[in-house]
């Protein structure tokens, strides 16, 4: 069983950091905190202070913007859109449709088309006319000066321009070409054997000086500086944590200091003070008053009632001293039975049974 188990893991081997790293680190990390605490409380002020700002200034303002934007701006223009950019298009459309589109289709497909067509036929027929010149005049005539002119070419200039090329131009060609090979390899020689003069003389008084110059100076002062900004960034990075913290135990302190200074003592006034003495109003001076009313309002809603009953029968007896009392309607037999009597199959009230 116990060769079935995984290996253990192994912690991680830390690299042995020297003498010249645990001396830079303690006095960095000091200066670098003494440094890093204002700057982080004054960062958190200023996010909490926007934070609040936010909250309550710029929301508030974005959306009053917002609604005040499309009350003055959207909405006019949806309205301008659609009740008058809308029936303008639709009109302008309708009048270039009948003014423009109509007359140019009648004047394409009535005037055009046959002028068209004519000329098509007419360049027809000179097509024809055409072909027939060239095949019958202009290609015969074609050929004879052809050989004429193949036949002047060959004995006036290609057999005079192979002679002079064969025996001119190519020997001296081959006297140039050997010329040119023997001064390109002097040429190459020379410069051949000053470029290495000049590579081992920059080798010597520039490349091995710059190397050692490398090596023994400028690599030790980069490792230095390297050790240097890992431990200031080392040290930025702890700094700002524990400002962070620094910062937050203020802010909690102010808080409480600020609860205890102005939140307590008002709650506590609210609720010793200002909730039984509102009690006390809402009590002897509120329901009395909120009652007086309710019974004010059910008086005059009863005043007015009667008034306006009175209104009507007074009305009704005009009417009756004017005109007299209305007739009587007569009687109405029902052909269908009232809704307390019930329908029966020896009652004449269906279409099959009726009287």
């Amino acid at each position: 069983m116990d060769l079935d188990k995984p290996p253990a893991r192994q912690p991680a081997q830390q690299t042995p950091e020297g003498c010249l790293v645990v001396a830079i680190r303690l006095p960095v990390r000091i200066v670098v905190l003494v440094l890093v605490v204002p700057v982080r409380m004054v960062w958190d002020a200023l996010v909490a202070a926007g934070r609040l700002l936010r909250d309550t200034v710029l929301r508030p303002a974005g959306r009053a913007l917002l609604w005040l934007g499309k009350v003055l701006v959207v909405w006019p223009l949806a309205a301008l859109w659609r009740y008058v950019v809308v029936p303008v298009g639709r009109a302008l459309a309708w009048l270039g449709k009948t003014l423009v589109v109509v007359p140019a289709v009648w004047c394409y497909r009535h005037v055009l088309t046959p002028v068209g067509h004519a000329c098509a036929w007419l360049a027809r027929t000179a097509g024809a006319g055409l072909a027939w010149l060239y095949a019958q005049v202009l290609a015969p005539a074609g050929v004879g000066l052809r050989a004429v002119l193949a036949w002047l070419a060959r004995h006036l200039v290609v057999a005079p321009a192979r002679w002079l090329h064969e025996w001119v131009l190519a020997p001296v060609g081959r006297a140039i070409v050997l010329c040119a090979r023997g001064l390109g390899w002097l040429l190459g020689t020379l410069v051949a054997g000053i470029g290495r003069v000049l590579y081992w003389t920059t080798r010597i008084l520039l490349v091995l000086p710059a190397l050692a110059l490398w090596r023994w100076v400028l690599a030790p002062a980069g490792r230095v500086l390297a050790v240097v900004g890992r431990e200031v960034w080392d040290a930025l990075g702890h700094a700002w944590r524990i400002a962070g913290r620094v910062s937050l135990a203020v802010g909690r302190f102010l808080a409480a200091l600020f609860r205890w200074i102005f939140v307590e003592p008002v709650r506590w006034v609210y609720r010793a003070v200002l909730t039984p003495v509102g009690h006390v109003v809402r009590d002897t001076v509120l329901c009395p008053a909120a009652e007086a009313a309710r019974a004010t309002g059910r008086a005059a809603r009863q005043a007015l009632t009667a008034a306006r009953e009175s209104v009507r029968q007074a009305r009704a007896d005009v009417r009756r001293m004017l005109f007299g009392e209305p007739g009587k309607r007569e009687a109405v037999v029902r052909r269908e039975p009232s809704r307390r009597e019930t329908r029966t199959l020896g009652s004449s009230t269906t279409a099959l049974t009726k009287d």
